[in-house]
């Protein structure tokens, strides 16, 4: 079986935009891409109005993985 490709995502903090992006990356193309999200500074949870949102429009969860 050949590797997956690694895909990063990066923010500054790493609280919302990259985490929707990998959210979005793993609900998408999960089985053919492995997705990552890091900041440059990171804040010590998620956003959780991106988590809110991120769940209301798409159904995942991303405090789940």
């Amino acid at each position: 079986m050949k590797a997956k490709k690694k895909i990063a995502f990066i923010c500054v903090h790493n609280s919302c935009r990259s985490q929707i992006a990998e959210a979005l990356g793993k609900h998408l193309r999960g089985d053919e891409f492995d997705f990552y999200s890091a900041g440059t500074q990171t804040k010590p949870r998620i956003n959780q109005d991106a988590v809110r949102l991120v769940k209301q429009l798409y159904g995942i969860d991303m405090e789940q993985s």
